[in-house]
């Protein structure tokens, strides 16, 4: 027997924001196409924090006094003020006659109840609500006759809902997720220390009197008779936990506040740095950039500083502050790796890790500054061409890595990447003796010229010794001091690629690079040799 089975498709849309302009992409014209709503030009401020996140089919946007929403999913009616407004949840019928009727789940109503939003759908050949029709409601709502029907998507104040008896939503708030079914605001200026609760399944509820499951809740997290700590991210894990990361501690809500979900400190010397420095890696560990550097840790459990011992000076070293710095956390699971990028928002210069999981190590990176992120994002798109890294960029453009490419795009052209790699430095000789180093000779990426193999573009080289490792990191940072340098050629083994030359001393490093513009470079072995020389020169 054949079976005919018509799938059902999840859809995933990229909202962004930049320039105090939204654009979204548009599925129905092509995925990947990037459109903006044009009626949230200039109502909100890119230059200040922004933040953003998904429920109920919107983007609920988070900026200061501007809190807003992109509707996707609703359909608009247009009408003179009514004098009653419809619930949240009641029932429109347009009856068009002939058994064609129009129905609508209302969601929403603005202040001035001119705006009816809701879910439309449609029985008999009914496609559409009209604009001649009168439109009744099942509850107590006025009845009324659409001036204009409009199809989302929409923008409109993130409000309560009008009527009296939903409570006051905060003034200003930065951060902002969704956990349980509430969306969850904090980083109220006039109380940092703060957190806000939406009614469960009601965005426009923030009446914080009503006794039941659902109810809005507000909090803070400290001790018993104490001022709670800054906070300055929120972090859900589904619907399991919510983390309040703060200024000098870090807290977790377990289960819903209104049915006795208990909240309870993580650690209470550790911090995390601002509202995109953590993300979630393989394993559920949730990595973060924290007091003494970037940290991983279970929830519960105890925060491990995984730059401890490889990188104990890293935040001496990039001098961040909240106020004039932007650090942001992905994972790639692509890559199996973290993606931490530290960028000044006044001009985009960066500073930048790759922490592999595999290896455990860290890779510094440094981009263009027009591509200094200001966001990052694992996108898995409708289209799986599409899926990987996005990274929103002081320049206002969403760029991706892509392995094929051998420049950075900076705009209007591309730019050489000046890529390196530092060998060392290790001791060549045992004691406080002397070694010596010498013919090098390297295996490059791609077998031969030609093939299927990917090849590698030529390798520049260069050799440091001195007698002790801090002097010959001086020595690479200083660009000075080089004992000898070449280049090799690619790829593969090739003949003549050999040094003759030697140099002597008790630690040596070897650095390989190439910076020129449309190249790139990689390796499969560098060989040399080591011996002792004699007492230390």
């Amino acid at each position: 027997m054949a079976v005919s089975i018509t799938p059902v498709i999840t859809y995933k849309r990229l909202v962004a924001a930049g320039n105090n302009e939204i654009w979204y992409e548009d599925i129905n014209v092509a995925a990947g196409t990037m459109v903006e709503l044009t009626a949230a030009n200039g109502d909100i401020d890119t230059s200040d924090q922004l933040e953003m996140f998904e429920g109920y089919q919107k983007a609920f946007v988070v900026n200061g006094s501007k809190l807003k929403i992109a509707d996707f999913i609703n359909t608009k009616l247009t009408s003179s003020a009514l004098g009653t407004a419809h619930a949240k949840g009641d029932i429109l019928t347009q009856d068009q006659g002939s058994g064609d009727i129009a129905y609508m789940v209302v969601d929403f109503t603005n202040a001035a109840k001119t705006l009816t939003y809701g879910y439309a759908y449609y029985g008999g050949s009914a496609t559409a609500f009209d604009a001649i029709t009168a439109t009744t409601g099942s509850g107590s709502g006025s009845g009324f006759t659409p001036s204009a029907v409009t199809a989302a998507p929409h923008w409109y104040d993130w409000t309560v809902y009008p009527g009296g008896s939903s409570g006051t939503i905060p003034n200003q708030a930065y951060l902002g997720c969704l956990y349980r079914g509430r969306p969850v605001l904090s980083g109220n200026p006039e109380a940092p220390f703060q957190w806000y609760m939406a009614r469960q399944n009601n965005p426009w509820d923030f009446a914080y009197v009503a006794d039941d499951s659902q109810t809005p809740v507000a909090g803070g997290n400290s001790d018993a008779g104490e001022l709670g700590d800054i906070i300055r991210c929120l972090i859900p894990y589904k619907d399991d936990y919510l983390i309040f990361g703060c200024a000098s501690s870090i807290w977790f809500l377990t289960g819903d506040p209104a049915i006795g979900g208990p909240i309870n400190e993580l650690d209470l010397s550790v911090g995390i740095f601002g509202s995109r420095s953590w993300c979630f890696g393989d394993e559920g560990l949730l990595y973060f950039w924290g007091t003494n550097g970037i940290y991983a840790t279970t929830i519960p459990g105890t925060p491990v500083c995984l730059t401890q011992e490889s990188l104990p000076a890293i935040v001496t070293n990039e001098a961040v502050d909240p106020s004039t710095h932007r650090i942001c956390m992905a994972y790639d699971p692509k890559n199996v790796g973290i993606i931490v990028t530290i960028t000044l928002l006044s001009d985009g210069s960066n500073s930048n890790y790759w922490y592999d999981i595999r290896t455990k190590g860290f890779f510094p990176e440094a981009y263009p500054d027009e591509c200094g992120s200001y966001s990052l994002l694992y996108y898995n798109a409708n289209d799986e061409s599409l899926s990987g890294m996005l990274v929103g960029c002081k320049d206002g453009h969403i760029r991706t890595y892509d392995v094929s490419q051998k420049s950075d795009d900076i705009g209007g052209s591309d730019q050489a990447i000046d890529a390196n790699v530092l060998l060392g430095p290790k001791s060549i000789a045992n004691g406080i003796r002397d070694g010596s180093i010498g013919g090098l000779n390297i295996i490059s990426a791609g077998g031969e010229s030609g093939g299927t193999e990917t090849d590698s573009d030529n390798i520049s080289y260069t050799v440091y010794v001195g007698r002790s490792a801090a002097k010959i990191l001086e020595d690479v940072d200083a660009v000075s001091n080089a004992r000898f340098s070449g280049t090799f050629t690619a790829p593969g083994l090739q003949k003549g690629n050999k040094s003759r030359r030697k140099a002597r001393g008790r630690i040596a490093a070897i650095k390989l690079s190439n910076n020129t513009a449309g190249e790139s470079i990689s390796f499969e072995t560098l060989l040399f040799n080591t011996k002792e020389a004699g007492r230390m020169l």
